[in-house]
């Protein structure tokens, strides 16, 4: 399936090298190959491929290829370094792509820097913007189906979706087995394990990681290790409160939501909540990655435990307001009242099940599905 994002890499790619992250089986190596058709002479060499590793330590690649494509190259010892090489005694004309999840997001911490030598994208789970604008579908359709199955592909656009519950079950599995022992021990998984389960019935909710560890009889600081663990393997990103004060926002309790809907435990309202969070998210990165904006994904609560789901805000100033309901109810009273109190920012209902959108003073109600098939920029 083509990807929104397809035409902007391709762009960057006549600039500079480009590096392409996000989670397991998102589509990324799919992408990259769909990508590299477009160029006369491409290469593509996985790590995870004996005979591709040899040719990526040699450097024997045809001196002709116009586009290198190095697959799960982070995997590679003193890669950054090596990359770095590669990219100052290149070829006239040749661009490179590099592809990977996980700790491919952390290169900037560590190692030869890069700096100004790359543009950054993430692809993350199939949206409904992108399921009207490629496939064509109706808006309302398309987010059924992302509720039932989430937006990774193989389940998304699997014929069978009990196949779609086989792949989640591996997916998961495989993400603890594998990724997860690779950034922790494995006396601990079991412990992981148990800890992604109490998230998956928390979704849409703060999470307190004290209370947490007394339930899993760890420390509070463990949990907080995995729980970045899971944000650096993107299974989960994290939602903080919206607050002036960067420090003091960091330090209240966050939401948590999964990149793959389909992880939720909880009823069709939470499953709705998690896949607005993940579509916005996602929209959010890609305004970042391609316009180089600041933008930022909270929720705001106040001291009467008040609540609003989402916050969109770009250095610190409040763009819009956004409150998910399953049904159409009435507008919920704090998300008129911030309305008021912000007066520059939108103020936004997004309802699943809406016969008809209005207007209710500085309140939009908008249909879902309509509103995320065309979410907006935020000028």
């Amino acid at each position: 399936m083509k990807r929104l994002i397809e035409p902007l890499i391709q762009r960057d790619l006549l600039k500079k090298m480009v590096f392409l992250s996000g989670p397991r089986q998102a589509g990324k190596t799919t992408l990259a190959q769909t990508i590299a058709k477009q160029w006369r002479r491409p290469q593509i060499l996985n790590w995870d491929v004996l005979s591709d590793q040899r040719i990526i330590r040699n450097q024997s690649w045809p001196a002709d290829a116009d586009l290198l494509v190095f697959d799960e190259l982070h995997k590679m010892v003193d890669w950054r370094s090596w990359l770095k090489g590669v990219v100052d005694s290149r070829s006239r004309g040749q661009t490179i792509m590099v592809t990977g999840s996980a700790r491919l997001d952390s290169f900037r911490q560590a190692g030869e820097s890069l700096a100004g030598r790359y543009f950054a994208w993430h692809l993350y789970p199939i949206t409904v913007q992108e399921l009207v604008t490629v496939q064509g579908q109706d808006p309302d359709l398309a987010l059924s189906l992302l509720l039932e199955r989430g937006g990774f592909p193989e389940p998304l656009l699997t014929d069978e979706g009990r196949d779609a519950l086989r792949w989640r079950q591996l997916y998961l599995d495989g993400l603890i087995r594998e990724d997860i022992v690779e950034f922790s021990r494995i006396a601990e998984v079991r412990a992981m394990r148990l800890f992604v389960d109490m998230l998956r019935e928390r979704v849409g909710s703060t999470i307190s990681l004290a209370s947490m560890a007394r339930d899993l009889q760890v420390s509070s600081v463990t949990l907080n290790r995995y729980l970045g663990i899971l944000e650096s393997l993107h299974i989960v990103f994290l939602v903080r409160p919206y607050h002036r004060n960067i420090a003091r926002a960091i330090l209240k309790e966050p939401k948590v939501y999964f990149f793959d809907t389909g992880l939720v435990l909880g009823d069709e309202g939470a499953r709705f909540e998690n896949a607005c969070a993940v579509m916005l998210f996602t929209h959010i990165q890609l305004l970042q990655d391609s316009e180089g904006r600041v933008l930022s994904l909270n929720y705001i609560r106040d001291k009467d435990r008040r609540e609003i789901d989402f916050a969109i805000s770009e250095s610190q100033q409040l763009l819009e307001l956004i409150e998910c309901k399953w049904a159409n109810v009435g507008t919920p009273s704090y998300l008129a009242a911030l309305s008021n109190r912000f007066p520059q920012a939108r103020a936004t209902l997004l309802v699943r099940h809406l016969r008809q959108r209005e207007q209710r003073e500085r309140v939009s109600v908008e249909p879902a599905a309509a509103w995320l098939a065309e979410p907006p920029t935020w000028r």
